[in-house]
Order: C-alpha cells, then sequence, then structure tokens
C-alpha cells in the first residue's frame, strides 16, 4: 500500500492564530463550568488545571512535527485539565486528517478517556454519568469525524491540482514535441527540395567554368539556367521558411507539393540540364497513387538524381518505378559508380543527411529504403505501401 501524500497546507501565522482562538473559546467553555467551585474547593486542581493547560497550548504548536505523541500526550494532560481540552481537540483534529485507521482510533480513545476521567474528577454540579459518557462519546466521534473530511477533502484538492499540473505539463510536451517533428519534416522538405536546387545551380556553374569554348550566347544561356534554378531554390526555400513563422497572420504562400505525377516534369527537368536519365514507370495507374505516397516516391527520385549529380555526375542513372494498389510501389534507382580516373565529383557539397532523411521519410510511411552495391552499378530501392 502506497503511502497517502503529505496534503497538509503550510501554516501562516494567520492560520495559527485562528486555530488557537478556536481553541482557547472551546476551552473556556468548558472550564468555566467548574472554575469557581475549583478555586473556591479544590484549589490544588484549579493550579493543575492552570499549569496543564498552558503547557498544552505549547505542546500543541509542535503538533506536525510528531502528530501522534503530541496528541496523546495534550490527552493525558487534558485527563487533569479542562483548559487543555482545546488544545487536545485541535492535535485529535490534525491526526485524524491523516486518515489513518489505527492513529484516529488510538487518538480517538485517548481523548474520550481522557474526557471520561476529567468530567469525573472536576467539579461539576448535577452530573449524570449516562448524560456526559454520551456527550463525551458524540463530541469525540464528531470530532475525528471531522479531521477525516478535512483530510480527504485536502487529498482530493491535492490530486485536482496535481493532476491539472500534469495535464499541463502533459499538454505542454506534447506541444514541443509536436514542434520538434514539425520543424524536423520541415528540415527534411528543406534538404530534399533545396539541396536539389543548388546542386543543379552548382552544376551549371561547374559546366561554365570548365569550358573555355563558348561563345557569348551560350554563355548568357547558361547563366539564364542558373539564374532560374537560384530563383526556383529561393522560392521553395521562402515556401519551407515561412511555415516557421509562428508570428506570421498572413495566409500560406507555399505551393502545392508534389505528388507522383510530377515525377515525370522532374525526370524532364532533369534531362535538360544534361543529366541522362532512363526513366520508366509501371505503376499501375488504374486508382491515382494517394498524395502522401506519391510525394513520398518523388522525394526518393528527386534524391537519388541529386546524390548522382553530387558523386557521379554525367553517369547513366536509371529509374524504375513498379507496383499497384494492392502490393504498394518499388522505386529503384541504380546508377553507374563513379571508379574511372576522368569521373569527378561536382563542386557540391553533401551533408551525408539524405539517405538518412529518406530512410526516416519512408519508414514512416510504413515502407523499407535499402542501399547497396551491385556490381559496378550503385543501387537504391525503396517499397511503400500503397496507403499509409
Amino acid at each position: 500500500m502506497e503511502p497517502r501524500p503529505d496534503t497538509q497546507p503550510e501554516l501562516t501565522w494567520v492560520s495559527h492564530a485562528w486555530r488557537y482562538a478556536v481553541c482557547l473559546v472551546f476551552s473556556a467553555a468548558i472550564w468555566q463550568t467548574v472554575a469557581r467551585a475549583e478555586w473556591q474547593d479544590h484549589r490544588l486542581l484549579f493550579m493543575a488545571e492552570v499549569v496543564l493547560g498552558l503547557a498544552a497550548f505549547v505542546l500543541v504548536y509542535f503538533r506536525r512535527r510528531a502528530p501522534v505523541r503530541v496528541a496523546m500526550l495534550i490527552a493525558a494532560m487534558s485527563a487533569l485539565s479542562g483548559i487543555a481540552a482545546g488544545p487536545a481537540t485541535l492535535a485529535a483534529v490534525s491526526v485524524a486528517t491523516r486518515r489513518r485507521w489505527r492513529e484516529v482510533v488510538l487518538v480517538g480513545s485517548a481523548n474520550f478517556a481522557a474526557a471520561q476521567t476529567w468530567t469525573t474528577i472536576a467539579p461539576i454540579e448535577d452530573n449524570d454519568f449516562l448524560v456526559t459518557t454520551l456527550v463525551n462519546l458524540a463530541v469525540n466521534t464528531g470530532m475525528m469525524g471531522w479531521g477525516l473530511y478535512i483530510g480527504s477533502r485536502r487529498e482530493l484538492l491535492w490530486n485536482l491540482r496535481n493532476r491539472a499540473e500534469r495535464a499541463e505539463l502533459e499538454q505542454e510536451l506534447r506541444l514541443t514535441q509536436a514542434r520538434s517533428t514539425e520543424r524536423a519534416r520541415i528540415a527534411g522538405e528543406m534538404h530534399d527540395v533545396v539541396a536539389h536546387r543548388i546542386t543543379q545551380v552548382s552544376m551549371q556553374a561547374g559546366a561554365l567554368a570548365f569550358r573555355d569554348d563558348l561563345d557569348g550566347d551560350r554563355l548568357r544561356e547558361g547563366l539564364g539556367q542558373i539564374q532560374r534554378q537560384a530563383n526556383d531554390a529561393l522560392h521553395e526555400l521562402r515556401d519551407v521558411l515561412g511555415v516557421l513563422r509562428e508570428d506570421d497572420a498572413s495566409p500560406p504562400t507555399a505551393r502545392p507539393q508534389p505528388t507522383y505525377d510530377d515525377i515525370d516534369a522532374l525526370v524532364d527537368e532533369a534531362r535538360s540540364l544534361g543529366l541522362d536519365v532512363d526513366w520508366a514507370d509501371h505503376v499501375d495507374r488504374d486508382v491515382p497513387v494517394p498524395p502522401a505516397t506519391g510525394r513520398t516516391v518523388y522525394r526518393i527520385v528527386q534524391e537519388g538524381i541529386t546524390n548522382v549529380r553530387k558523386h557521379a555526375p554525367g553517369a547513366e542513372v536509371a529509374i524504375r518505378s513498379s507496383g499497384g494498389a494492392r502490393g504498394g510501389i518499388t522505386v529503384v534507382i541504380s546508377n553507374p559508380l563513379r571508379d574511372r580516373p576522368g569521373d569527378r565529383p561536382s563542386g557540391a557539397p553533401g551533408a551525408g543527411l539524405g539517405l538518412v532523411g529518406l530512410r526516416e521519410r519512408t519508414e514512416l510511411r510504413g515502407g523499407r529504403l535499402h542501399q547497396r552495391t551491385v556490381g559496378s552499378r550503385f543501387v537504391l530501392e525503396a517499397w511503400l505501401p500503397w496507403t499509409a
């Protein structure tokens, strides 16, 4: 059984003051019934009442340090002092708020026995034993019941506050996780889109720098292609970064995300820039390719083309896509390894994260992505379910 949480509130001087005031009123109400008789006929009992009562008022201040011990000691004092009845009640209620039944029964019984003792020895007029016993039993039962109610209410409030704080913390964690996931997705999109464009710019610029036999018209044509590629990279970079502007209230300006049907345009663009692409589409198109799956296939093809430009420029790249609604889509991209002395890589730097990002993207869609070397060719193969 787990221990109950400590739900007792911190006590300020105001909290101590009103509790002492209630104890004082309760003690005065009890002791005033016998104070005159004790002063006149039982002077020793009167002195005991005062001394033990004052000691009880001092001792009850430390009730939270040792609740049961303090309550039992004050209960013993209240057996000889009606003034100690107020502190005894406060200490007993404090124990009852802990809601530990053994302690409640022990302290409650001790207070009942002390009350019976005091009402027996005190000079009370017309003291009826049965009536006094019933009154003491009712008062002590109500006192402990009130303490149990206070403890239950404190625990309920503590649980509600704890749940509210936990829910708020979990909500904050979910928001943080969602932001991190979205930013990672955007970073992947940025790599897929911008790296592709910048690689094209780097290749075009490198080709122009390598050629020294171009006339002015062809040079201007090449520079115009570089400008268009740079502008496309800037536009796509702006579209991706625009998602990160949380404080931007303007409507989104991002262009539609690519789909499977856009792969033809991607291949044509690569061919127009001098890349030898052998593209074969054998996907059953009776049912349109789902947008999410098509977008992932597009990014795989785009990254494959970018990698060929970076690491094996001038090499022929073969792209095969097959499958359908039942078996999913398989994409295979292969190109010769750059192992001839005449081959040289492009000047575009690589972060080495392209295939890592593709693998994560593919696995998130429920697919698989593998890379291998077959003979003298590098092969990148991916499989995606039709719907994820």
